[in-house]
């Protein structure tokens, strides 16, 4: 029997999910592929009978990029009302409770699939990243109670789940050392869609050198005569795996005297009809290129990592460990092992000595996780010279001995000036008003400063070419005046010339601490107005923790309580919200 999975995903984890899904599907007995959104003709829904969808929810409440353009072919007006009257489906949700709109993407898209005639076999399934188990918590028992309603629908056997059948994607054919000739430029970029060349103008660091963060402003310079972007865009960018890394990975595999190294040349196929190619294994490449532009280095194992890494190992008490990490009894130890400490994946070869001295080439290829693109608010307007980004580089402390780094932040801290990148100018979710007489009322503490920079560059010159502007006020929040105030000179420019009218709150500065929301109520009766009778627009942007709920009841208290007010605006797309974790 046909089972179709097809996965949205952002940064790689629902596709991570989707694809061991197919293997349990293909183990069981079904017949089928396992494919992005995109790599599927939605045309041909209409004839599938058995489908799984497993979808990501990203920033407030929006689909991933490769699940777009299939949302908006089934939003389609012209699709009958039961046209997939034909098809029983499961949905699985990947999403995080600190948003507001929690598993939309997959809520959304279970309604729609209703709406069309579709049979769900089994509830929506709610992954939460908030979880001690992060999605672990719900995919597992999910797609265990999925096998176990199947079972009834086609006489599958469960038994045959966790059986010795082997099922990998790749083949891994190895070449003649000197017969490869793929330049490492074609590995800059290893995403679909079309990129941009940019060159470092600047890189420098924008907060003060005993500051606990370094945060880096970085002007880019286009190579290419076609950029164009918008206030709210974000550029994505493919980070690499540093030289240390990569020589870290090759000081294992020589210390165990395995039989390939950084020469080892390979050309990759897929082991089935209807798995697609990642664009980085569609060309022969070497093991150094890999290590150093392709696989994912820094990356905390997910639990195929672990799974694949057992296969060949001779020690029996290691081999047990690494099969018990990828059962349900195991989670526990899973956690405590890896996502707690934020173990990295060289750090568990160095630990597993038996598993990582038997690894073979297609072992690797299937277990090391791909480098995904990373997105950043685009912090300067079309009509300025340079391409800004404001980046918070990523280094925190955890149980192991050595700081944890963040792979894409690290490695633009260390980009010199005329070094060459590439990247993709991708729409951003916040949406402008088309009147510009339209009050705009920006929260953006930290780095959430940047896409309001971008807007206010905008609005001013949009001035300066003879348009009237409304009212532009900022609200703005930093530890200390001295240590990390972002754009301290743009404030002073937009302040002195009272073109902004920006409000700063330096929380360390005094006794006691002052945050944003606590200058938007001590600012509350100008806001009301600017709401109420001038019809502003509000934007929140910055870190997902408690800024944006301390933020939204804020403004719920200057509007005297109506939180109804401030949901309609929301809905209305008057209130809009972009944060991280």
């Amino acid at each position: 029997m046909r089972l179709l999975v097809l996965y949205g995903s952002q940064t790689g984890t629902a596709q991570d999910v989707a694809e061991q899904i197919w293997r349990e599907s293909h183990q069981l007995g079904f017949q089928g592929p396992v494919l992005s959104f995109e790599e599927y003709e939605m045309s041909h829904l209409i004839e599938e009978r058995l489908v799984v969808f497993v979808v990501a929810t990203t920033g407030d409440g929006v689909e991933p990029d490769n699940m777009k353009m299939a949302w908006r072919f089934l939003l389609k007006r012209s699709l009958p009302a039961q046209s997939l009257q034909g098809m029983q489906f499961a949905c699985l949700g990947l999403g995080d409770s600190s948003y507001p709109k929690f598993n939309y993407a997959a809520k959304k898209l279970s309604k729609r699939l209703l709406n069309l005639g579709a049979t769900s076999v089994c509830p929506v399934g709610l992954c939460d990243d908030q979880h001690d188990y992060g999605h672990l918590g719900v995919s597992l028992a999910w797609t265990k109670d999925l096998w176990a309603t199947l079972k009834g629908i086609s006489g599958l056997d469960e038994s045959k789940l966790n059986s010795s059948n082997q099922i990998g994607k790749w083949f891994v054919k190895e070449l003649p050392r000197d017969s490869l000739n793929t330049p490492s430029e074609t590995l800059l970029w290893t995403q679909k869609q079309p990129s941009h060349s940019f060159k470092i103008i600047e890189n420098q660091r924008t907060t003060a050198e005993n500051h606990f963060q370094d945060v880096r402003f970085l002007r880019l310079q286009s190579q290419t005569e076609d950029l164009s972007w918008e206030p709210g865009d974000v550029l994505d960018v493919q980070p690499q795996n540093s030289d240390d890394t990569v020589k870290t990975f090759f000081d294992l595999t020589r210390e165990h005297k395995l039989n390939f190294d950084e020469s080892t040349a390979v050309e990759i196929t897929s082991a089935h009809l209807d798995m697609p190619l990642p664009k980085a294994y569609s060309i022969p490449l070497s093991l150094q290129q890999a290590a150093k532009y392709v696989w994912d280095l820094s990356a905390k194992p997910r639990q195929r990592f672990l799974e694949v890494l057992g296969q060949n190992c001779s020690d029996e008490m290691e081999k047990e460990k690494l099969l018990e990490f990828c059962s349900a009894e195991g989670i526990d130890d899973l956690v405590a092992y890896v996502n707690r400490p934020r173990r990295s994946l060289l750090e568990v070869l160095e630990d597993f000595r038996h598993a990582t001295a038997s690894l073979t080439l297609v072992q690797l290829f299937e277990m090391m996780p791909l480098i995904q693109p990373r997105s950043f608010s685009i912090a300067s307007d079309e009509s300025s010279p340079t391409l800004d980004l404001l980046v918070a580089v990523v280094e925190y402390k955890t149980i192991m001995h050595t700081p944890r780094l963040g792979l894409c932040s690290n490695w633009l801290k260390n980009l010199e000036s005329g070094a060459e990148l590439r990247g993709v100018v991708k729409k951003g979710t916040m949406v402008w008003p088309k009147d510009l007489n339209i009050p705009l009322i920006m929260v953006g503490p930290g780095t959430g400063i940047a896409p309001f920079r971008s807007i206010i560059q905008n609005r001013l010159h949009a001035q300066s070419t003879g348009s009237s502007i409304g009212p532009l006020i900022v609200f703005f929040g930093c530890r200390n005046r001295t240590a990390d105030y972002h754009f301290e000179k743009d404030f002073s420019t937009w302040t002195t010339a009272k073109q902004v009218e920006a409000h700063i709150a330096f929380s360390r500065d005094q006794d006691h601490k002052v945050y944003v929301q606590h200058l938007i109520t001590k600012n509350g009766a100008h806001l009301a107005k600017l709401i109420k009778d001038r019809n502003a627009f509000i934007y929140v942007a910055g870190n997902s923790n408690n800024m944006p709920k301390s933020v939204r009841e804020a403004f719920i208290e200057i509007l005297d309580g109506d939180a109804d007010y401030v949901d309609l605006m929301i809905k209305q797309r008057r209130y809009q919200e972009e944060t991280w974790a």
